[in-house]
């Protein structure tokens, strides 16, 4: 396959220039002004080459809820919104908290169209009393530990839990709130909840876990992943223990850094998440957090559920988004046209910064290293319908965003293309 004529960018080399790339056999062969006749070519001509996109933070439900995702169709939605490399969270039925059930989604997820990767559990059954075999589940093929959706409260098991991620060398990544202090989850405190009639969740919730946290990452040295940011406070302790020092990494998704309470009064359950969209204070200061690397990862925490199960009063729906498939046009939109960050930042926060945080072969255009791409149209507008995932339990359905994918690329074979 040959690329022709289009725009490289990769973050980790700084490399932003026009271009041809020869893929051959899985790998890319050649990057510079290569001319042969009998190879499969795609114009480049206006688009942009980066490395596939990589997400750290998404739920394809298998297995055990695979009427909402499923792998198969998890794979087309990420091949679809550019990315090549995903990380699932564990709360699966089995939870993914023992080598049985880890060997049997590694071997199911090898017949994937793009690289699917899976944190580990941290505690059995993601009780939060017992700390699964954390070596033993690397060993095997875990790329990290979390209790996803399932805030750790007792501080003794967190950690002897850093100490051995720290020896591992892998990240552990939390859901930050306390849940002594939300009484409805994913709707925020504040001027929605009080029109509703409720009280929701504040945003200390969530800073008083991060100070923990980030204080037990400075002390201990593990690599800690702040879950889905959501709240300005947050960003200013993040700032705060980076600092001082911590191996504390950020990730936020693009409905965080896009949208605010309001979308509930216009959306409904579809705008419910959990942690919950906030004030347009807090999306400021995470766009800060963004632009000083305070923030240094994009996740989507991509979050299916079913039309049935969305469709429900407020109160009773369940919490969630699905957003790998509006993630690069979400953050075009909202992050590059409006002068916040340049494309490459973005690319950046995208592909290079997740896949080194969780030691993924992913992230980076090389001569010799996998042929991993996306092939994007940055000026490209175009209306949100037609899902790829089992689920459109999206707030962002029907709304005109900047950038499109054309092609994606895994292993040297076309996955996606429009």
């Amino acid at each position: 396959m040959l690329i022709k004529q289009v725009r490289l960018m990769d973050p980790e080399s700084g490399t932003d220039k026009v271009c041809d790339i020869l893929i051959k056999d899985g790998l890319i062969r050649e990057i510079g002004q290569i001319d042969i006749g009998d190879e499969e070519t795609i114009n480049g001509k206006d688009l942009v080459a980066a490395p596939g996109f990589v997400d750290i933070h998404v739920h394809f439900r298998d297995p055990g809820f695979t009427y909402k995702e499923d792998l198969t169709s998890g794979s087309e939605a990420a091949a679809c919104g550019g990315y090549t490399s995903v990380v699932c969270m564990a709360n699966t039925k089995p939870v993914m908290d023992n080598v049985k059930t880890l060997r049997e989604f590694i071997k199911r997820a090898e017949e994937s169209k793009i690289n699917i990767y899976t944190v580990s559990a941290l505690t059995l059954g993601m009780k939060g009393e017992e700390l699964v075999n954390m070596e033993a589940m690397i060993k095997e093929g875990a790329v990290g530990f979390s209790d996803d959706g399932i805030p750790n409260t007792r501080t003794d098991i967190i950690v002897e839990a850093m100490e051995r991620a720290k020896n591992l060398d892998v990240p552990i990544s939390f859901h930050e709130e306390d849940p002594s202090l939300n009484r409805q989850n994913g709707i925020n405190h504040g001027r929605v909840s009080d029109a509703l009639g409720v009280y929701g969740a504040p945003a200390i919730s969530e800073e008083v876990f991060v100070a923990r946290d980030g204080l037990l990452s400075l002390r201990t040295g593990a690599k800690v992943d702040i879950q889905h940011i959501s709240s300005g406070g947050t960003v200013d302790l993040m700032r705060y223990y980076k600092k001082m020092g911590a191996k504390l990494y950020g990730e936020v998704t693009p409905h965080h850094f896009s949208s605010t309470e309001d979308l509930v009064f216009e959306k409904g359950s579809l705008a419910k998440m959990n942690p919950p969209l906030r004030r347009e204070e807090d999306r400021q200061k995470i766009i800060e957090g963004l632009k000083d690397n305070t923030i240094s990862i994009i996740a989507t925490d991509h979050a299916p559920h079913s039309k049935e199960e969305k469709e429900r009063k407020l109160l009773k729906a369940p919490s969630g988004i699905i957003g790998l498939e509006t993630a690069l046009g979400l953050g075009n939109k909202n992050l590059v046209k409006k002068g916040h960050l340049s494309l490459m930042e973005l690319i950046e926060k995208m592909t290079i910064n997740p896949a080194k945080l969780f030691n993924l072969k992913a992230g980076r255009i090389f001569k010799g290293g996998p042929a991993d791409i996306v092939i994007f149209n940055p000026n490209e507008e175009y209306i949100v319908k037609d899902f790829k995932s089992k689920s459109d339990n999206s707030p962002y359905l029907g709304e005109k965003l900047i950038g499109k994918v054309k092609y994606t690329i895994c292993r040297g074979k076309i996955v996606y293309k429009n």
